[in-house]
């Protein structure tokens, strides 16, 4: 193997049932099971109808929990308890799910590594060790597109100045459909018969989709202490193709902007539909693409984009993810 890694699932989760297996899941049954439209609870002795996520997470004692569940910006649930209970715990946790940490950054990183550093020393999971798991959630910002790794690492002892961002791929896909010629209307029915967008497309199309995203980047970067609450925000629900054809005249791209910008006592997070020059790293990308770009006192200017065209790029960051864990046991136990 690559990377000298055996990975087994042992449970798995969805809305009103688990499967639970400490040796290891059959990943072909699953996948046939979900197919199928049938409830995982009803696979034969592995199944447990009525389990709750947090009961699962108690019951199968993996070493790690990938969180994944559907993004909730009211209260973060299922996910937010589910996570406080595996890193309870002692149990590692990967995120997907941008919502516990839009909604209680603060107090889930308390619970982590990450409450002391970025790489605190690493030690296998277990009930009874008295240091914190370690947290990672490079999935929750623009999928495969390394948002936070750039920030935090890439950009580290640098003071970043301004941080421009395209991180939803519901309204670029509008957005650049109705440069097209279509109207808002049809735009949003393409993007959903595409499956990009939801049956209620409202966290994407109103803008707090990329609000979150912002807020995750605004804690884990900037160093700030915000919710989505702090974020003025703007969508492109309704929007004219007029306003999108005065843009186009003038040589410009509209785009959902999300914006940190220093003001002098700190930054100011914005997310607003925005023209940009045609110039701009942003302007250029595809209705696929995300992309951001960092400005610092060292670097002019750093981008970053991605063509994250279905969800195979988040699942694959979150395996990244898995993986920088285990790759630091190596590196600080000397493990071979």
């Amino acid at each position: 193997m690559k990377y000298g890694v055996d990975l087994r699932v042992s449970g798995v989760a969805e809305y009103g049932s688990c499967v639970v297996d400490r040796a290891g899941l059959d990943l072909g049954e699953l996948l046939a099971s979900l197919r199928a439209g049938e409830s995982l609870g009803g696979i034969p002795v592995r199944g447990c109808p009525g389990m709750t996520s947090r009961q699962m997470v108690e019951r199968c004692d993996a070493d790690f929990l990938l969180e994944a569940t559907p993004v909730n910006i009211i209260d973060g649930e299922p996910g937010l308890s589910t996570v406080r209970a595996a890193l309870d715990l002692g149990m590692h946790v990967v995120l997907a799910n941008k919502g516990p940490l839009a909604l209680a950054y603060r107090e889930i990183i308390a619970l982590s590594d990450l409450a002391d550093s970025w790489g605190s020393e690493y030690v296998r999971p277990n009930r009874h060790a008295h240091r914190r798991p370690r947290l990672r959630f490079s999935a929750t910002v623009a999928g495969a597109l390394p948002v936070l790794n750039i920030g935090r690492r890439d950009l580290a002892g640098d003071r970043i100045t301004r941080i421009e961002a395209v991180l939803n791929g519901t309204t670029q896909s509008i957005l650049r459909a109705m440069e097209r010629g279509l109207s808002y209307e049809d735009a949003l029915a393409d993007a959903q018969l595409r499956g990009i967008a939801e049956t209620d497309p409202a966290l994407d199309i109103d803008g707090h989709d990329s609000a979150c995203k912002l807020v995750i980047t605004a804690n884990a970067v900037l160093g700030m202490s915000v919710t989505p609450a702090d974020v003025v925000v703007d969508g492109i629900r309704g929007l004219e193709c007029a306003e999108v054809a005065a843009c186009q005249a003038n040589g410009k791209r509209l785009v959902l902007l999300c914006l940190a910008e220093h003001t002098g006592e700190g930054y100011r997070l914005s997310v607003t539909r925005t023209p940009l020059p045609g110039d701009h790293p942003l302007a250029r990308l595809t209705s696929d693409e995300m992309g951001v770009v960092y400005y610092s006192d060292h670097v002019d200017r750093l981008f970053g984009a991605s063509l994250e065209p279905g969800p195979g790029p988040a699942s694959a960051a979150m395996l990244r993810d898995v993986l920088d864990i285990i790759w630091s046991e190596t590196c600080q136990t000397g493990h071979s």
